[in-house]
């Protein structure tokens, strides 16, 4: 199998792997089991693969990545908007 498809396959697997849960908070509006430090820690981590993306000029992972940034700053908005602790 070629590199950049595996790199392709990969990425987009990764990528929509949250969406089923996005899905879920947005039927519930529930994220009471949703940790809020895991979702930072993963928009960080998911920033920082865009970044060396751009820097090794690779397509596939900024592409992938910042969908994936999208998908959980998605989720965060909605953490925000219906976490009832107050």
């Amino acid at each position: 199998m070629d590199v950049n498809i595996l790199g392709i396959i990969a990425g987009f697997l990764t990528s929509v792997s949250m969406i089923p849960q996005l899905v879920k908070v947005i039927r519930e509006k529930n994220v009471e089991d949703i940790s809020l430090l895991m979702l930072l820690v993963l928009i960080s981590g998911l920033s920082l693969w865009v970044w060396y993306g751009f820097e090794k000029d690779e397509l596939p992972i900024i592409l992938s990545n910042s969908f994936a940034v999208l998908v959980n700053i998605s989720l965060l908005i909605c953490y925000i908007m219906f976490n009832k602790k107050e």
